[in-house]
């Protein structure tokens, strides 16, 4: 079809092209109605961009091969594919499990989609580069995904990407990508249009198809040239007599007539065809000719232009093969994919033959669900979650046994969980519940039933689903009801049920866990403890965890587990050391749902060190990985930790802002860090003097839910504002759980917060020894914030006794390290109190050269101190290579100096985890 208007989506195509020419990706959608002209602007961008040098890669998605794993991607880089050898090694061999070209572990979807995008990205290097994709809402959830999740991610490289797609698609098929809906063609365009394709048409007849198409072009050319060829209107029709019908199905029905003209045997040829639209010829005139036919059967169809035969048929358009496949009487549906079946007998279209004797099917078929079983075993080996779901589910469904079809269902539930299908996810379940009483099933179905939950409403109510889980299986299925009571422990304590987290500990106390289970569950018995008030019987097992992962050898479960519990514990190096290594794991397995979890935990661990850039980082990655995941509830958590950094930045209309935006929420789904967020707002009024607001704000932090978590810390800051304000006492309560805390803790930087509350406290015989020695260990071991803290209430107090120089000194330096820091506020206190015993003190200088950069240049900057190339980079923070390309830095010394700190460069973990949904990672 020539193009005909579409003066504005022809300059959007162009410029799309220009800017990826120009090294500036982008992305783009067209969605509109069948034969609206999607294909043919493809078409034209295709033109284009082949005369303009750049090089094409294309494909459509095919009906056909909806359920099968990776099918779309398949077949767009088929011919690319002696380039993954470029790749990183993980990358390119979860590709090759994928595709079908190797065997191996379960593959990684993220590892894939990582994949995809370097391999676009290594197509460019050399022209730029078009990848089109027509028909997406045919295309395999898992082909959507990767694509997406590349073309989200190019920035800097010469790629344009352009999707085509039915506008009754669901509207997230396109999430995050620029989408322009096409409508019909102006009236001029489409009488244009109408002229050129049927030009002898009487007046009668032209203004009849101008008015029932709509506009839409497929409609225009059909209608004209069909129904209405002879120009006059048939009054009998009763399309006339009760209403036009919708334009699809009026080209659909155009169609349909022209193919009801066909020979019978023409007709059958044509249902063959239409049966797998992705069978190659030989296998199409194989089954052709078993049901009697012959290879000459499809000429009047290739003669009236219906399809179109060279290596494959391809049909005219979807509707064309819609009308071939859907008007055809039942029983030859039946027969014909009966005849597929009998033809698909090599190993390599296993899964293909298996559809095919599911869609002959008419009622319970074991033998035909076992061979879908082995359909979902096998994309779940290539990482096709939802392909899993729709074998699964098909099978539940030709089950005759009522046990088997509960096992089957609720491992399609399972599965469409897996693909982010949470509506279905939660359906299937409850239909699985239905169906049986067996515990492990129902146990099964339940954890899909939280894993639900925990996105949609609270980990709480994630809890209270898990725990009845681990209930069932408690007895009968040691691994199980592990993970089933780490799960429930750890969303309880997400959502400061510590109730929950109580009837969680019941259940593991006298439970004999799997022995490499053990230590996770003496930690999480840890936790209840510890939110008890009993810290003396919850540090032990704690740091063993946590000592524990640092050595290596554990799964990403037991790792994150001991990074939360870390925190707890005040051992803030040693989770910052750990977790950096935890995060390097999941990233090189490509276990992208978990690094959510990973950079929460990092973030906590950077904040409380005083490394303000490095935790703007984790929590900017969170946010952004937390949102292509679809996790609401960690986005929450680190747009919370995000409130806390622009409060210690004094940026208080941004901070007050987003708090407003998170805090209702956060409370809901993710409580412990709303609490951080809460606790910022708090800091951010005793920055700015305001000590009755800050006294308020952290006194309900310091006794909400989350206050023996790792909130505790926000004691010394309760305990500076309620002196400051004049009321020590009400700080009392608070401060004494606080001394017991870090006495059984035992941390340098616990002690150094104790001692400085003490002194804040204590009268002038006291104070200055327990100022001095709370300086002496936050010099060593606090990190350069909690020292500045501690420099500057004990100048405040030196200056208050006329102890000038010794004042001055510990002032000036909390001074200089809130500027590095980039705590404005804080400097400004600071030098207010220099100001006020006649020192004007230094002007402001600039923060340092860190804190300028944005969150993802420091990332790279971080990476690439560590001795990483750009390749290694981009694998790492799943971008391109030409992304990750660092900005010139001044501050790459000071990167290194800072990695010093830790424990060196991110080394690959052992064990990146099973492919389980604890943490709800998907």
């Amino acid at each position: 079809m020539a193009l005909v208007g579409r003066g504005v989506e022809q300059a959007r195509v162009r410029r799309l092209l220009a800017d990826a020419r120009g090294e500036r990706s982008g992305a783009l959608g067209l969605r509109g109605a069948p034969g609206i002209g999607k294909s043919v602007l493809l078409d034209h961008a295709v033109s284009i961009a082949e005369a303009e040098g750049m090089r094409v890669v294309r494909g459509a998605g095919i009906e056909s091969d909806y359920e099968l794993a990776y099918g779309g991607l398949h077949q767009l880089l088929f011919p690319h594919l002696d380039r993954l050898d470029a790749l990183p090694a993980p990358q390119a061999t979860a590709l090759r499990c994928a595709f079908g070209l190797a065997e191996g572990d379960d593959a990684n979807r993220f590892l894939i989609s990582a994949g995809i995008l370097s391999l676009l990205a290594d197509l460019a290097e050399e022209s730029p580069l078009l990848c089109v994709v027509d028909d997406l809402q045919w295309l395999d959830q898992g082909s959507v995904e990767a694509l997406l999740f590349a073309a989200r991610r190019f920035v800097a490289d010469p790629i344009a990407v352009l999707f085509a797609v039915r506008e009754t698609s669901v509207p997230s098929v396109l999430a995050g990508v620029e989408v322009v809906d096409l409508s019909g063609l102006a009236a001029p365009d489409a009488a244009r249009l109408l002229d050129g394709h049927a030009p002898e048409l009487a007046e009668r007849g032209r203004a009849r198809v101008l008015a029932e198409s709509g506009g839409n072009p497929l409609a225009i050319i059909e209608l004209g040239s069909s129904r209405l060829a002879a120009g006059d209107v048939d009054e009998s029709d009763p399309a006339v007599q009760v209403g036009p019908l919708p334009v699809t199905r009026r080209v659909q029905e155009a169609f349909r007539h022209q193919i009801v003209e066909l020979p019978d045997r023409t007709q059958r040829a044509l249902l063959v065809a239409a049966a797998d639209t992705a069978a190659p010829l030989a296998t199409i005139l194989h089954v052709i000719e078993s049901l009697g036919g012959a290879a000459g059967d499809l000429a009047p169809a290739e003669r009236d232009r219906l399809v179109r035969i060279d290596s494959r048929i391809t049909f005219r358009h979807p509707l064309v093969r819609a009308a071939a496949y859907q008007d055809a009487p039942l029983h030859r549906r039946i027969e014909v994919h009966r005849a597929y079946a009998e033809a698909l007998r090599a190993d390599a279209d296993a899964d293909r033959r298996a559809w095919h004797l599911a869609a002959a099917a008419t009622g319970p078929d074991e033998a035909v669900a076992v061979e879908l079983e082995g359909v979902a075993e096998r994309a779940w080996h290539r990482g096709g979650a939802m392909a899993v779901c729709a074998a699964y589910e098909r099978a539940g469904r030709l089950s005759a046994d009522r046990e088997l079809k509960a096992r089957r269902i609720a491992r399609a539930s399972q599965a469409a969980y897996d693909a982010g299908k949470a509506d279905r996810a939660a359906r299937l379940a409850a239909e699985a519940l239905a169906l049986t009483a067996d515990p492990g099933v129902r146990a099964d179905a339940i954890y899909t039933r939280g894993a639900v939950e925990y996105e949609r409403t609270s980990p709480r109510a994630d809890a209270e689903l898990t725990l009845d889980a681990a209930a069932l299986v408690r007895g009968t299925d040691p691994e199980r009801a592990a993970l089933t009571l780490y799960e429930a422990a750890h969303a309880a304590r997400h959502g400061a049920a510590h109730d929950l987290l109580e009837r969680a500990a019941d259940l593991m106390r006298g439970f004999t866990p799997p022995e490499h289970w053990a230590p996770v569950v003496s930690a999480l018995l840890g936790w209840a403890e510890l939110f008890a008030g009993r810290p003396e019987s919850a540090v032990g097992p704690m740091r063993d965890l946590h000592t524990a992962a640092r050595g290596g050898g554990h799964d990403l479960m037991h790792r994150i587990t001991a990074g939360f519990g870390g925190l707890m514990i005040a051992d803030d190096d040693g989770v910052v050391a750990g977790t950096e290594d935890m995060l390097a794991a999941a990233r090189s397995s490509g276990a992208l749902g978990w690094v959510p979890y990973t950079l929460n935990v990092l973030a906590v661990a950077r904040l409380l060190r005083g490394e303000f850039a490095d935790a703007r980082a984790c929590a900017a990655e969170g946010v952004s990985v937390s949102d292509e995941l679809g996790n609401t509830t960690e986005s929450l958590a680190h747009r919370s930790v995000e409130v806390w950094l622009h409060a210690v930045s004094g940026d208080e209309a941004r901070c007050r802002a987003l708090a407003e935006e998170v805090l209702p929420r956060a409370r809901a789904r993710h409580r412990v860090n709303a609490e951080i967020a809460a606790w910022g707002l708090g800091m951010l009024d005793l920055s700015a003097r305001r000590f009755g607001d800050a006294l308020d704000r952290l006194e309900r932090v310091s006794e909400g839910p989350a206050s023996r978590d790792l909130l505790v810390r926000a004691v010394p800051d309760l305990v500076e504002a309620a002196v400051r304000a004049g009321t020590p006492d009400r700080a009392r309560g608070p401060l004494a759980a606080f001394r017991h805390w870090a006495g059984h803790v035992d941390r340098p930087v616990a002690t150094g917060l104790a001692l400085r509350c003490r002194a804040l406290v204590a009268d002038d015989a006291d104070a200055d020894a327990l100022y001095a020695e709370a300086l002496r260990l936050h010099e060593r071991h606090g990190g350069p914030y909690e020292c500045a803290r501690t420099q500057l209430v004990y100048g405040e107090w030196l200056r208050r006794r006329r102890r000038r120089a010794e004042a001055r000194g510990h002032l000036a330096a909390a001074v200089s390290a809130f500027e590095r820091l980039g705590a404005r506020l804080w400097a400004e206190r600071a030098r207010g109190e220099l100001a006020a015993f006649g020192e004007r003190g230094d002007e402001p200088r600039r923060s340092g050269p860190l804190t300028l950069l944005t969150p993802q240049e420091l990332q790279v900057v971080r990476l690439a101190a560590g001795g990483r190339t750009n390749k290694e980079i981009a694998a790492q923070l799943f971008l391109s290579p030409r992304t990750v390309r660092p900005p010139p830095l001044q501050g790459v010394p000071e990167a290194r100096r800072h990695r010093a700190r830790g424990a060196g460069p991110p080394r690959p973990g052992a064990g990146a985890g099973r492919r389980l949904p604890g943490h709800r990672s998907r």
